[in-house]
């Protein structure tokens, strides 16, 4: 008895037809505009951060004065494709690999 009467309740809303379609896309409506939300205030700005660092460690030249990831700081003494030497004190050089440079320091930074 009432499994019936609920669905004589939702049929004259099905038979409208029209209205249905209007309803579905106002309701999908607030999904769309988080998801273009989202896009403008995390994920557009990540990958203008990705592209700037993808840059910088293009740039790298020898002689430039870095800091790695892992905190240390030297002077680039050799570049190749994946990797290079820095000097963090006299005589002493790391080799790394070019994504482990976070930020290139100005001349004379480093003593």
């Amino acid at each position: 008895m009432f499994i019936s009467s609920a669905f004589a309740q939702t049929a004259p809303a099905a038979a409208a037809g029209g209205g249905d379609m209007m309803s579905s896309l106002g309701s999908m409506l607030p999904l769309v505009l988080m998801f273009v939300v989202l896009y403008f205030v995390m994920i557009r700005p990540q990958m203008k951060r990705q592209k700037e660092a993808r840059a910088m460690i293009d740039a790298l030249a020898k002689g430039d004065e870095v800091a790695t990831a892992g905190g240390l700081l030297g002077k680039i003494t050799q570049l190749g494709d994946q990797y290079l030497t820095v000097e963090i004190a006299k005589g002493v050089e790391v080799q790394l690999q070019r994504s482990a440079v976070v930020q290139v320091l100005p001349k004379g930074a480093i003593k």
